[in-house]
């Protein structure tokens, strides 16, 4: 962080908009379209805290080398990049967690490598793949092929379900959240109980059910949990639609930001007329988070 200066106030509007799952998702759409069974040619770290597994690059770049990528899955916030040797065997998993700035850009080898670039991965045809991330809090990891990404991508063991899964339910959260008396932002915020839902999606699902977000956990009634659940799943969709958002610092494989921002409901939207009933939107603090709502929609 050395030669950077800002208030905490900058840093927290950082961390807030570090991107989420639509954000992810949108990048691993993208990574699909752009890399797949291209042939990796080599690559370059160069920023040695980025590759958190292996620990030696030179390990990192004989097991990429001559590889394809299958298919990327998002797991969370997660990448999960599924390769394949020469033969078309499986060859481990490239995992990527984007954190606070990270970006997944693709460009020609020839294009000026920015100083944040922390990683390059060449492929054929003067193709790169280019891994910047401003704050360096990103990181990268190569599973090998006999492990499963949990044992070395150590996030993954604990995230909570997915909320397009079977398993995120109505009852799923009743269940989760009966005995809770945390607020339930703080509780959405939690990637134990419901993987990738961070600060922006987190507002905007609370508006959409009607539930402010200092409302303890366990108190929240059936009707009201089956609303929020609805509302999660829909303002996920609609930013996944919109290709993201702009309010953070991610961008799309072709560099390109969201279009989620100019139809956010609270979100980032301090002092502004609420969309529905015009009351002024307000901002609170809840463990250190920003948290935006309607005061009259929210109860």
């Amino acid at each position: 962080m050395k030669g950077f200066i800002f208030s905490p106030d900058r840093f927290r509007k950082l961390i807030s908009t570090m991107p989420e799952l639509p954000e992810v998702e949108t990048v691993r759409r993208g990574l699909n379209r752009v890399t797949l069974n291209r042939p990796i040619q080599g690559g370059e770290l160069r920023l040695r805290s980025t590759l958190e597994y292996p620990k030696r690059p030179k390990q990192l770049w004989d097991h990429l080398t001559g590889c394809r990528l299958r298919d990327w899955e998002r797991r969370g916030k997660y990448l999960l990049g599924h390769l394949l040797d020469h033969e078309g065997h499986p060859a481990g998993v490239l995992g990527v967690h984007l954190r606070m700035t990270g970006k997944m850009l693709w460009v020609k080898q020839d294009e000026a490598v920015s100083v944040h670039c922390r990683m390059r991965f060449l492929f054929d045809q003067g193709d790169e793949l280019r891994f910047v991330d401003q704050r360096t809090f990103g990181r990268i990891w190569w599973v090998p092929p006999d492990q499963a990404p949990g044992t070395i991508i150590g996030g993954l063991a604990s995230l909570g379900p997915e909320p397009f899964s079977d398993d995120f339910t109505v009852e799923y959260l009743r269940r989760q959240l009966q005995k809770s008396k945390r607020p339930i932002k703080n509780a959405l915020l939690d990637q134990r109980l419901v993987a990738g839902v961070g600060n922006i999606y987190a507002d905007e699902a609370l508006f959409l059910s009607g539930i402010r977000p200092t409302t303890p956990s366990g108190r929240i009634r059936n009707d009201r949990l089956a609303r929020l659940h609805r509302a999660v799943i829909d303002v996920l969709n609609t930013s996944i639609e919109n290709g993201g958002t702009t309010f953070s610092d991610y961008r799309d494989v072709y560099g390109v930001n969201g279009n989620y921002g100019g139809v956010a409901w609270v979100y980032d939207r301090e002092h502004e007329l609420c969309r529905r009933c015009e009351t002024p939107i307000q901002r609170m603090k809840l463990a250190g988070r920003s948290a935006h709502y309607c005061p009259r929609c929210q109860r």
